[in-house]
């Protein structure tokens, strides 16, 4: 057991882009993240029963207006907050789609807070090397802008709009670099 913790603590050291990590999709399949290389990407903690829920709408707005230009908005769905993600990933599909229309990519359901963490969010909430950008999920829908490279650009609070003036002149300024 200790060698294994070792490894791992090792692993997340070694880790300096969001690239260096794999998740299972919503539907499943294991995706490297490095499919990404190239592209923005905003990572978002997503929840069905927040009062942040109803910011799947701007989501799926900015990655419309922005996908053609190398934007992914990346919802990673987690029970963490409230239990406010009850649902099964098939669930939990259905409702986005059904509610919010959201085509942008899902992972599958994830811990991003405590002893569970998956390790994508050990690394983002480590700062990626960037004390600046440290520390832990403090609720839903709290969102991290990875660049081109896999590096963190920024973070924002669960209750900043994604279509904010800030947020769009982030991925704008993301996208053109």
């Amino acid at each position: 057991m200790k060698t294994f913790l070792v490894s791992l603590l090792a692993m997340f050291t070694m880790s300096t882009s969001f690239h260096d990590f794999s998740i299972k999709t919503i539907d499943g399949a294991e995706q490297s993240l490095s499919d990404y290389k190239g592209k923005v990407v905003l990572v978002v903690n997503v929840a069905s029963f927040c009062g942040y829920t109803k910011q799947y709408e701007p989501l799926e707005k900015l990655y419309e207006q922005y996908k053609e230009k190398g934007l992914v908005v990346l919802g990673f769905p987690a029970n963490d907050f409230g239990a406010q993600e009850p649902g099964t990933n098939e669930e939990i599909k259905q409702f986005c789609s059904a509610k919010f229309g959201v085509t942008f990519p899902m992972a599958a359901k994830v811990s991003v807070k405590g002893s569970a963490k998956a390790p994508v969010y050990e690394f983002l909430t480590s700062g990626g090397g960037n004390a600046a950008h440290a520390g832990e999920i403090g609720w839903n829908f709290e969102k991290f802008l990875i660049g081109k490279d896999g590096k963190i650009i920024t973070r924002y609070k669960s209750g900043v709009d994604p279509l904010a003036a800030n947020v769009k002149a982030d991925i704008e300024k993301a996208l053109a670099q």
